[in-house]
Parts: structure tokens; sequence; C-alpha cells
């Protein structure tokens, strides 16, 4: 089978864009990954993508083109961008297509999302008692893994002013203020122990990229990054995850863990040859328990890594170089493609301030939705 490319990117910056429909923001990116690759629209053979909020992706054709391409939505949670872009790759090494588009966008409306139950299979009970809210989720989720692994509060803190740090140097970022240790800890109480700044907000932004068979990505940029894998993974009975309405009496690995495990097995390499990942952030503890989920590092390990700035752009193992979903908000249908988009760059040695030092060679990327689904890829230069 064929090794597949990404050899176009582009991005709508994320944040609030009043005067543009998510659909302009998404068509706005493609545009740009299709020029990032010096090619036309009509070359794309097939496009993946994905929207919740803002409209089906497949009408962007009527922005980009009337030229008879498959085009196919994509809805998987916060786990479309992954999701769309495990199709193109699965397009592309089966040798079915040679070239294709990538895209996602989103427009949310201000506030917390507001799921209903019944969409999830779940009964009126789950919503009733908060659950549904999922800032509530997130937050009981953390404070049993802080018992049991020893995290303290401090570990949270560290997380978001790496990542407004981060942000602030990233033009295309929502959030570009650093922001400091005082300014976290006397933000005002979401759901303990998460207050205002450690949470993601639902945003605006659309994120695109170009992909094509490994021997002829020269022929549209001098700096390919291959797409080593692409993995996709639901839970099993035992992962307790958003929308879980209750725990098993033996807990199982999330899909975080089963699809890390696969996507390293397809790639060859292990967690010790990645130089720099992209960790879905919804809020900071999600950050830390995903560095022990994909094998990163021990569960606990996390307070001394962050203690000694494992994860900052200079460290051992840098992680969300651009802010992550803290800092650029998270438009559901573009998140996981920005992550790509900023690994990319840190591949090819193009991400500016945030650039990482000894232009990284292989960089990770992973996704999380509910109710319970994990995207992971590995790309290497």
């Amino acid at each position: 089978m064929t090794d597949v490319a990404i050899v176009g990117l582009g991005l709508h910056p994320f944040g609030r864009s009043p005067s543009l429909s998510g659909l302009e923001q998404g068509a706005i990116a493609a545009r740009a990954a299709i020029a990032d690759a010096g090619t036309e629209f009509k070359a794309m053979e097939f496009a993946f993508g994905g929207s919740q909020d803002a409209g089906n992706a497949d009408s962007l054709v009527n922005l980009l083109g009337l030229t008879g391409l498959q085009f196919t939505n994509i809805w998987n949670g916060c786990a479309t961008g992954g999701s769309s872009l495990n199709a193109a790759y699965s397009a592309i090494k089966s040798g079915q297509y040679d070239m294709g588009l990538v895209v996602g966008f989103d427009k949310h409306a201000r506030g917390a999302f507001n799921p209903q139950p019944k969409d999830w299979g779940l009964d009126d009970w789950y919503g009733e008692t908060g659950l549904m809210l999922t800032t509530q989720y997130f937050a009981m989720k953390i404070k049993r893994y802080m018992h049991d692994h020893g995290i303290s509060r401090d570990t949270l803190v560290r997380v978001a002013e790496k990542a407004f740090r981060n942000g602030s140097i990233t033009p295309t970022a929502w959030r570009q203020t650093a922001l400091t240790t005082e300014d976290i800890e006397q933000a005002p109480m979401v759901s303990e122990p998460l207050n205002k700044y450690m949470f993601c907000s639902p945003a605006e932004g659309g994120c695109a990229l170009v992909l094509c068979r490994a021997d002829i990505a020269q022929k549209y940029t001098p700096t390919p990054v291959l797409l080593r894998s692409a993995v996709v993974r639901s839970r099993h009975y035992g992962s307790f995850e958003v929308f879980s309405p209750s725990q098993a009496p033996a807990v199982a690995p999330s899909p975080t863990v089963t699809a890390s495990r696969a996507a390293f097995e397809f790639a060859g390499i292990g967690p010790g040859d990645i130089d720099v990942a992209q960790l879905q952030d919804t809020e900071v503890g999600a950050e830390i328990m995903h560095l022990a989920e994909n094998g990163f590092c021990e569960h606990g390990e996390q307070e001394h890594w962050l203690q000694e700035g494992a994860t900052e752009i200079n460290g051992k193992l840098p992680v969300n170089t651009d802010g992550g979903c803290l800092a650029n908000g998270e438009p559901v249908g573009a998140s996981g493609l920005r992550q790509v988009y900023e690994i990319c760059h840190q591949l090819r040695g193009t991400a500016g301030a945030r650039q990482v030092p000894n232009t990284p060679k292989v960089g990770y990327t992973h996704v999380y939705g509910a109710p319970g689904i994990s995207g992971v890829n590995i790309l290497t230069t």
C-alpha cells in the first residue's frame, strides 16, 4: 500500500468572526490549503469534512467549485477532524485515490454546549443530575484522578499558564494574552477544582489539509509531511468517559490507550520517539491524564513533568505548542485538524516564535470526543 503525505495546510483563525459564517471560514481554510499545495480545487479527487453547528460540509462545493468529486460528511463529536483525516488516509492508502482534501469548520453559540440525553442514548435523569454539563463531568474525573495519583492543584495551574503563554505567540490563536499564576489561581470557579481559565471555550474557525500519495508529494511542496498512522477507536465496556451512565466494577483502558497503542504499532515506533505532541485539552485535567494515557509517562509522573518544564516548547516533550484548545477555543469540526496543522508547521520548521528547537522529526496528535472516541495520528518528515 502507498504511503500518505500532507502537502497543503490552511487555517482560518479561531475565535469569533461575526461577519463570516462557519461555512465561509471552512472555505477560506480550504482555499489556503490548496494554494499552499500549489494546486487547484479541481485536482481534488475526494473530500472529507465535518461541522457540528455550522452546516453540512459537503455544501462547501457551492463555494469551492462544482467538480463532481466525492465529498463525504463526517460527524464524530470532538474527534470529527481526526475521523475525517482517518478516512482520507485510508482512501489514499488503499490506492483508490491520489489526492484529496480534508476540511473542518464550526461556529458555535456562546456558552457551554447543550447536548440532550436522548441524542446520546441516555435517559432524562442523566441530564437532570447535571452530568450532561461536561464541565461537571470533567471536574469529577480530574478530582478523582488527582486523588488517586497525587496530582496537585499547582499542576492544573501550570497547564493553563503554559497554554496561554503559547497562545500569546501564536498569531492564529483566539486567546493571545499570557496569564500569570495569580491570574489563573484567582479566576472564578466553574466546577471544583476547575475554574474559568482551566476550560476551553466553544469557538469559530476552519482548518483544511491537502493529502496525496507520498511518491508524488514533491510535485506540491518541498516539505511534505508523512502521515505514518491514523487511528480512531471507541471505548470498551468499563472505560468511564463523557456520557457514561455508570461505572463498571472492573475498569477498562480508555479509548485513548487503545488508539495510541494501535497508532504506535502501525507506525513502528514508540512514545519515546515523539519529538512534539498535541493532546486534547478540553480542560487542563485532560492534558494531564492524556500524557499518561498516550504512553508518554506513568500515571502520577505528570506532577514532576510539569514542575520540570518537560512539556514546554524547549522541554523534552513539547505539548500543545500553539496553546491547544485552551488558547484557541474549540470549533468542534476544525479542532482536530488544527492539531495536525500545528504539528506540520513544527515538522516543516515554519512555526515562528513557537518553533521547537532543533526542528522535530516526529509529531503526534490526539483528539478525544464524546461518548468515548479517540483519534491518534503520527507524522514524520
